[in-house]
């Protein structure tokens, strides 16, 4: 879709995940996607928190560095285990013991959000952390969690959006779509403060 619009300056949304995607359409405002290419290698002793932080400022950064008029979204998620990160799995075998380490447990999903424009010198960013209880879960469960879903590009394996919402006894937030990686209601906040009124 065309990313001009009557409210202004071009939107990017700096992001690969289609998760991501999908959940900005619903605020029907055009914009195009660039794919940043960032490191998300923690650094030594960085807590999830940070690190979530850290990684959406330098993916909007990066997409903002080839589009300095435009106002870009950059995001990243960390699932927090007891102050340890866990990333997207990547494969069957990291996503099962992810999902092991979880059972019983409580994981705070850190889903980071930074909104850039490189022409206006604009910078905000905001963080919505996400409570999630996770079920007493057999490995039975788990096998047959990750062969129907597969969720190996989620953070901690939890895709709650589809059949990941099985495996969870509760979430406590209050951006209900920042469980699936992008926090609508801080995103809308951060849009408007940049010059970009989604109800306009």
């Amino acid at each position: 879709m065309s990313s001009v619009s009557s409210r202004g300056r071009p939107l990017v949304l700096g992001s690969s995940s289609r998760y991501r995607r999908e959940l900005l359409e619903r605020l029907r405002i055009p914009f195009t996607v660039d794919s940043p290419d960032v490191d998300e290698t923690p650094r030594p002793g960085e807590a999830p928190r940070a690190l979530a932080s850290r990684l959406a400022l330098a993916k909007a950064h990066a997409v903002a560095a080839r589009h300095p008029r435009s106002i870009v979204i950059g995001c990243d998620q960390v699932a927090d285990l007891n102050g340890h990160p866990l990333g997207k799995p990547g494969t069957h075998a990291r996503a099962r013991a992810q999902l092991q380490s979880m059972r019983g447990q409580t994981v705070v999903f850190q889903t980071a959000l930074a909104v850039v424009c490189q022409d206006t010198g604009f910078e905000q960013a905001d963080l919505a952390a996400v409570q999630v209880r996770f079920r007493d879960l057999s490995e039975a469960q788990i096998e047959t969690y990750l062969r129907l879903e597969q969720p190996y590009d989620c953070a901690g394996s939890a895709k709650s959006e589809g059949l990941g919402i099985a495996l969870l006894a509760s979430i406590d937030n209050d951006d209900p779509t920042a469980l699936i990686g992008l926090p609508l209601i801080r995103t809308v906040s951060l849009l408007r403060a940049a010059g970009l009124e989604v109800l306009a």
